[in-house]
């Protein structure tokens, strides 16, 4: 799957128009628009199936239905049962809570498969967690899961209960180790995760993780000009530069000296330090 990162601006004129001209209330935070018009922008005018969870007054949906044309099929999920009142403009809703597993259940009964979700409801951990994982097995080769208001997973307030490491971006790195899965070097079976998830993407607010049902299998190691293996030489782990180490010993961290003359110890605390140095910067 290749989509090009470069804005878009007709398309991304186009959706905030839409957003703005919408007949009913919504928020959306200003970044959103640019990354929906890259990877909304296949599925305009094709028969597809969007879900939005939390759908508030609405505005989103006539969003939707504007941005991706009239062959798109618009649903809502709302906790709130006063939102069965926009199914008089066409769209279909249903009621429940996104935490829940038995509502998704008796929710994919129904719909089957979905092409696009959207998940901009309650924002917690449980409720992301929840949602993704019970629509993984819904979404069709080449759909996409979006998750919407990430930046929750940073803040201790309104219920959030984070930073935690049961926070929905922690949780999703193990959406990352599991694509790895797909590399035999690392022996590990592939399971419902590395089996359907092609690639997750990480916007501000945004997480995007990409499905294709088909030809998600092992990878293969391929090598050209193997007669010519023999004439190449890997220096990655001959080389052991500890001078800057041996000269600044000092500002590193104490080592006990039993264990520093163990063959590639000294090695490894250099390089935790550089790695903690480059921690500190991005941590700041």
């Amino acid at each position: 799957m290749v989509r090009s990162h470069f804005p878009l601006p007709f398309e991304m004129k186009k959706i905030l128009k839409y957003f703005k001209s919408s007949p009913k209330y919504s928020i959306k935070w200003s970044n959103y628009f640019e990354i929906y018009a890259n990877i909304l922008n296949k599925y305009i005018n094709k028969k597809v199936t969007l879900v939005e969870i939390g759908v508030g007054n609405g505005g989103s949906l006539f969003m939707w239905k504007k941005f991706l044309g009239k062959k798109a099929n618009i649903i809502g999920v709302e906790l709130n049962p006063e939102a069965k009142k926009l199914e008089k403009y066409g769209f279909k809703i249903f009621t429940g809570d996104q935490s829940d597993p038995t509502f998704w259940k008796s929710f994919y009964k129904k719909i089957k498969k979905v092409d696009i979700l959207i998940d901009d409801g309650g924002h917690t951990n449980l409720q992301q967690i929840t949602s993704l994982m019970e629509s993984f097995n819904h979404i069709n080769n080449n759909g996409i899961i979006i998750v919407e208001d990430t930046h929750t997973s940073y803040m201790n307030y309104k219920g959030f209960k984070n930073p935690s490491k049961n926070s929905f971006i922690n949780f999703s790195t193990n959406i990352i180790e599991n694509i790895h899965r797909r590399n035999p070097m690392l022996k590990k079976k592939m399971n419902q995760i590395s089996d359907k998830v092609y690639s997750i993407e990480y916007y501000d607010s945004i997480v995007v993780i990409n499905i294709k049902n088909k030809n998600l299998n092992y990878s293969k190691n391929l090598q050209n000009n193997k007669k010519l293996e023999t004439s190449f030489i890997d220096y990655r782990f001959k080389r052991v530069d500890v001078k800057n180490y041996k000269k600044n010993k000092n500002k590193f961290i104490n080592v006990i000296k039993s264990k520093v003359s163990k063959k590639g110890y000294l090695q490894k605390i250099y390089e935790d330090y550089q790695i903690k140095k480059y921690l500190k910067k991005i941590k700041n």
